[in-house]
Parts: C-alpha cells; structure tokens; sequence
C-alpha cells in the first residue's frame, strides 16, 4: 500500500530525533501544557532539540510554550519530553496538531502523559488544583483521524473506552497518596479556542458533566488511543471559567498558575516514573 504523507511526514520527523539520540531509546514521554514547561529542566544529561530543527515539524507560538524536544533520565527512566505543544487554533492542522504523538509512536514510546492548563468548571475546584482527567468530552466535528486510516498504527474505526488508562490513572491517584498531593479526577473538555468560552457555554457544559476546560489535549490522546500507547492526562486548574467568578479571563493568569504549582506537579511526575 502507497504510504500516506501524514505518515511519510511522521516517519521523517522520527528518524532525524532518532539520529539525535544515539543508542537512546525512551519508553515513556510527557507532553508540557501552559507554564509547565519547567518539568524539562531536571531532567539528567539532556538531549536537546529544537522544534524549528525537525523536518516537516511544526513550531510552537503560544508563550509558555518552549518548542522543543528533551531527552534524558528523570527518575532512572529515559523520558521524552515535548516542552510545548500546539493547538489547532495557532492556525495548525489537526494533522499537524498530533504529529508529535506520531513521532512518539515511530520511536517506541509506550507510556505517555500529557499535562495542560484548564479552567476550572467545577465549583469545587480551586486555581491550583490538580485533576486527573478520567474522561473527556469533544464537541467539535474535528478529528486527527479524519481521511485515509493509517494501518500500520491502528484500526479505522479505534476504541475509545479506555483512552485515559486506568493503569496509568491509578498509578497517578497512588503517587499522589504517597507525596500529600491534593488531587482531583474529572471530565476534561475540549474547545478549540482561542476565545476563552462564554459563561454559556460553560453552564452547557457543566451540564453535560464537564469539570474541566481547555483547548488541548484530547486530538493527542486520540492519537495515542489509535497507536496503542496508554495515555494519561493531569490539568493544572489554573483559572475558574467563564462566569463561575466575577472577573475576566487571561492567559497571563494562567501562566501565574502555572509557574506556583510547578514544584508540586514536578513531585508528582517524579513519583509516578519511580513506579513506571
């Protein structure tokens, strides 16, 4: 069978990190979101390379948002980190959104979790809080798997029951226990942006059984689902959404956010790659 570009693409991103890492062969990767890119910087003997250096790879324009690629040991594993991602409002395609998690797959990676900046839909939440995402929720028709199936990676028609692993889920509740970590599970819910949404559409959405917001996420963990690699997700809830507090929405709010639980979401990312 004739391969595809999206695959052609994939596999030419792949083979010149692969040529960057030498004998290096990272099992597990982490996926930074908004302000958390910090997580990158104890990493041990560190490969680093730069979104702008790999062929047909997109590049990161949001702030907070690194734009490369390191690798090293965290915790005795050898992890990948994408310190940045990008969205499909930046203008990219769906396609290009989750060319990362492609390159992942291509690589060998088996365990992958994801970390991002959400608002805060339910009311018991605090900016601040961790959540464990246990489910999510897609309005939009968009989806990275849209045209020809790509075989070689999973089936056209792929299982989403188990998207967020329950295996992985657990691990994360357990490493939390142990270092005093406050952490919630919750439904994650994806809009494109790059509005903030309205306070009526967070009220839809809480309806709907939505505790979390953002604009992430969940084209990457489709694209894992597809490919076989578990996945888990952990939101820094940085901000209460749309019409829940009396004040307005910005980004710089949830850079701030970000930057004050750093330490905490780094204990608990460690601890989880101990029992990894």
């Amino acid at each position: 069978m004739t391969e595809t570009p999206a695959l052609s693409r994939a596999r030419r991103a792949a083979e010149y990190v692969k040529g960057k890492l030498a004998d290096r062969q990272p099992e597990k990767a982490l996926v930074l979101g908004s302000g958390l890119g910090a997580v990158a910087e104890s990493i041990v003997q560190p490969v680093t390379i730069d979104y702008s250096e790999i062929p047909d790879f997109p590049v990161s324009t949001v702030p907070g948002h690194a734009g490369r690629i390191v690798v090293g040991e965290l915790e005795g594993n050898e992890v990948m980190v994408f310190q940045g991602r990008f969205h499909y409002y930046e203008g990219y395609s769906m396609e290009e959104v989750v060319l990362p998690v492609r390159v992942m797959g291509i690589l060998g990676v088996r365990n992958l979790i994801l970390t991002n900046a959400a608002g805060g839909i339910n009311t018991s939440f605090e900016p601040g809080d961790l959540m464990c995402i246990r489910d999510h929720i897609k309005l939009t028709g968009l989806s990275p798997l849209r045209g020809p199936n790509i075989d070689k990676f999973g089936p056209r028609f792929n299982d989403m029951s188990d998207a967020y692993s329950r295996e992985l889920r657990s691990i994360i509740q357990k490493a939390a226990a142990r270092t005093g970590t406050k952490l919630r599970e919750g439904v994650y819910a994806y809009m494109t942006g790059p509005s903030f949404e309205t306070p009526a559409e967070i009220k839809m959405l809480r309806t709907l059984g939505a505790d979390a917001v953002g604009m992430s996420t969940v084209p990457e963990v489709i694209i894992a689902a597809h490919s076989g690699i578990k996945a888990a997700g952990i939101s820094t809830i940085t901000n209460m959404a749309a019409g829940i507090l009396d004040q307005p929405l910005s980004h710089e709010e949830v850079m701030e956010t970000g930057a004050m639980v750093k330490e905490k979401l780094l204990a608990l990312i460690r601890e989880v790659l101990r029992t990894l």
